[in-house]
């Protein structure tokens, strides 16, 4: 009787161990998203201008960023695969962007900057699909700018 006791104890303990981890488990790309908005508000406020590479503390070669409207099968298209339960963007100025490391995708920002605190905006005249994309051994010098406690960076 005594070791069924602790046997239940014990499945018990694992199966809220698991239902912890899953509850607050971030995937990879959410985890880097958070570290990206911290190195990037975390820009000294005399900076004018930095590289890309300097405020992403995670390895990546290829970035995609979405315009507005762009549907999410298009965007599964692009990047090669369904990796979460994206949404599409309904306005002007929310920002949709993938980056991409080895085929996978290692970070996603989606949303309004005024929401997140940063903005990032990427222009280039290489294409893939729809999107717009930079490669890390392109020039990643992007312009700070500070607006109503909110920091853009566009190339």
């Amino acid at each position: 009787m005594k070791k069924f006791k602790i046997l239940i104890v014990v499945v018990a303990l694992v199966l809220i161990g698991t239902a912890v981890r899953v509850i607050f488990h971030k995937d990879v790309w959410d985890r880097n998203e958070d570290l990206l908005k911290e190195k990037v508000l975390a820009v000294d406020p005399s900076v004018d201008s930095v590289d890309l590479s300097d405020v992403t503390p995670f390895d990546w070669d290829i970035v995609y960023s979405f315009p507005p409207y762009t549907r999410k099968e298009s965007i599964y298209k692009t990047v090669g695969y369904k990796w979460d339960r994206i949404s599409e963007t309904v306005n002007e100025g929310m920002d949709q962007i993938v980056f991409m490391k080895d085929g996978k995708v290692v970070c996603y920002i989606y949303g309004y900057p005024e929401n997140k605190g940063y903005g990032l905006s990427i222009r280039s005249d290489q294409y893939k699909d729809a999107a717009s994309m930079l490669r890390a051994e392109d020039d990643l010098t992007f312009h700070v700018e500070r607006s109503d406690g909110v920091v853009y960076l566009s190339n």
